[in-house]
This record gives C-alpha cells, structure tokens and sequence, in this order.
C-alpha cells in the first residue's frame, strides 16, 4: 500500500480557517483534494490554524503542534500562503527552538521537520513588505482592522455598498492631511463593517480581532527590515525542497481602470488597490534579492519579462516573494492565488476581494495549482492534472 502525504495548508497575516460559510482556502482544497482522489495518490489535506498576528515563532509552534495531533508518521508537505510560509520555512530550520520544552534545539520539531519533504510558499514576503512598516502605527491597525472587515465581507457577501467603499477610499486618501480625524472615521467603518454581518458570524469575528489585540508580534517581523534578521538565522533544512509561487498583479493605469468596467464600486476599489499598490512597491531596492539564472529565466518564461523592481500584487513586492524553485509565476493580485477572484458561475463562486483588473480567472487558478501538485510529487509529473 502506498504512503500516506500529509498537505498541510498554513495562512498567512491575518489569516483564519474559516468565517461561517467563508473558507480561507476552500477552493484551494478543492482543487488538491479532486487531484489527488483522481490520480489515485493517498493524501489527507489539513488546515492549520495559526494565531493571525502573533510571532512567526509562535505560529511555527502552532503548526509543530497541529502536525503531532493529526500525523504521527508519512511524509509531509508544507504549503504556506504569504507570512504561512515563512512559518514552515521556521519550523524547517535545523535546530530551531520554539520555545516549547525550555532551552535549547526542539526535539519535537526535528523529529517532524526530518519528515517535512517539501515547502511550498505562495506569495510570500520572504524579503519583507513596506505594507508592515505602514501597518505597525496605530492609524495603520486601525486601517488594517477596516480592510481585514471589509475583505471578509466581500468574499462572504460578493460585494459591499458603493457608499462603504467610497467612504474607505475617501479615508485613504485624507490618511496624513492634518485635521482630517481619519482615526475617528476609521473607527466608525470598523464598527459599521461589523455590524453589516450576520450576529452568527458577528461574534467569531469579535473573537478573532480580540486575538490580535492580545498579540501583534508579527507585524515588525515582516517589515523589510524585521525580515533580515529573520533570513539571517532561518536556514533552508537540505533534505527540503522549497518552492515558490509568485504574483505580480498588473500595475495600476488608466487602462486598468477600463479593464475592470464601467461600475462605480469597482472603480472605487480599484483607488483602493492603487494605494495599496504604491504602498507595497515602496521596497527599498537593497533588500530585495537578486533572482538567480534559473529564477529569471522562469520569470521571463511565465511573465513575459523580468518584473521591475516596485512592481507587487497589492501586498507583497513580487522580488521579495523568490525563495527556492519558481513553480509558478503569474499575472494575480495577493488573493487571486488561493481563488479569491472574481467568478460567480463558478459552483461554489468566486469572490474577487478588489477589482485589481489582473485579469486571472478559473484557468489560471488550475493552471497554478496543478504545477503546485507537480513540485509536491515529482515522480507523478506526467500525469496529474487538474480537472
């Protein structure tokens, strides 16, 4: 009988398993789960739940911890979707100490990271985001609060209110005018988001901003300059193979604002992506990486051309996003990648979180996923495809 593959999904900054009926990484699963039962491969999906803000040490303990209780043996590959990857690349590292048994190397951690086959990081800030510097002060978590709410609102409900998005858009754009009481404005967004849920799931996310309150280890770690330090003591584990997905969402234009149609909220949240965007392409050049031969000849083959060096997919500079082998590199914005884009046809729908104009849809989703599952088991290359 063959081995059992233990795929363990791990979110990113502000990630959760699932709001009610919103799922993190519902259509991800899907898609692997339909593979595998295809193609005749024993594997068992889990999903990890990781405190949303706390320390990537921290979080890479949780995840230590969830792979002890659900697989005690076969081999395990690690897929971490932005800030979830630089957890497994944590729990990875030879001798690394979480914290757990006192002082000194975790033995726990050793014994799983020896089973650990591949990683497998999808958007990730490996070299860091400008957009953590930006959200460490107090307005920009006030701000972070508004766009997590109105995220999560979005990919539940499909769409919000012209009003609430104008209003956000409006919010970003007084962000450092004096006397603008933006603070306050955020403030009543928040409580307005909130109260737009249903009271089932109203609470669980009261919850969920509660736990960050309670920790916010981790957005210091992700600033470029947090992440340096982290680079410089987390080592790549040899018997790993590490893989990278990486997104470059199309740079805000003119054009852009045609591509994505003649709605006015549309049009609104696409001023939300292009602040989000300069935000992010921000990224002091020295700290991002220099691709090697073989990354940059896979970016000219799956983007067409190198990307520049501010260019990013809304979160994280696309440069900063390179660790390991290219699988894949797209035209997507941060939540494209794990199906967060626009298509209600589809059963169950897709949920676009801004109209990003990236122009990726169901193709490009199975078209991503499938060289994922292709770096995940070598062997089986030929024959899997996503159906």
């Amino acid at each position: 009988m063959s081995e059992t593959h233990h795929i363990y999904l791990i979110p990113g900054f502000f990630g959760f398993i699932n709001f009610g009926r919103l799922v993190y990484f519902g259509h991800v699963r899907d898609a692997l789960e339909r593979s595998f039962d295809g193609r005749g491969v024993r594997a068992e999906i889990h999903r990890v739940r990781v405190s949303p803000t706390a320390s990537l040490r921290r979080r890479a303990a949780e995840i230590l911890e969830s792979i002890v209780e659900t697989s005690p043996r076969g081999p395990i590959h690690l897929i971490g979707h932005s800030t979830g990857a630089l957890d497994a690349r944590l729990l990875c590292t030879p001798g690394v100490d979480l914290g757990l048994e006192g002082a000194g190397p975790d033995e726990a951690a050793e014994e799983v990271a020896r089973r650990v086959r591949s990683v497998v990081s999808v958007s990730a800030p490996h070299y860091g985001t400008p957009l953590a510097t930006f959200f460490t002060g107090l307005l920009g978590q006030k701000l972070l609060h508004v766009l997590s709410l109105a995220t999560v609102a979005t990919l539940r409900q499909g769409r919000l209110p012209l009003s609430l998005v104008a209003r956000i858009a409006a919010a970003l754009a007084r962000i450092g005018l004096p006397g603008s009481q933006t603070e306050a404005v955020l403030e009543h967004l928040e409580a307005e988001l909130l109260g737009r849920l249903a009271p089932d799931e109203r609470f669980p996310i009261a919850q969920f901003f509660s736990s960050i309150g309670a920790d916010q280890g981790l957005l210091p770690q992700l600033t470029p300059d947090g992440i340096d330090l982290f680079n410089a003591a987390a080592a790549d584990r040899p018997s790993v193979r590490y893989g990278c997905v990486v997104s470059a969402a199309r740079r805000p234009s003119w054009r852009g604002h045609l591509s994505v149609g003649p709605r006015v909220t549309r049009q609104t949240t696409f001023l939300l992506y292009r602040w989000l965007h300069s935000q992010a392409g921000g990224a002091a050049t020295s700290r991002l990486p220099q691709p090697t031969a073989a990354q940059r000849d896979a970016l000219r083959r799956m983007l067409g051309s190198l990307p520049r060096l501010d260019d990013n997919d809304g979160v994280v500079p696309t440069y900063s996003q390179l660790w390991g082998e290219v699988i894949c590199a797209t035209r997507a914005d941060h939540l494209d990648v794990i199906g967060h884009f626009h298509d209600e046809q589809h059963v169950p729908p897709h949920y676009d979180w801004l109209f990003t104009g990236s122009g990726f849809d169901r193709r490009g989703f199975d078209s991503l996923w499938n060289s994922v599952i292709a770096f995940l088991v070598p062997e089986r290359r030929r024959w899997w495809r996503l159906g």
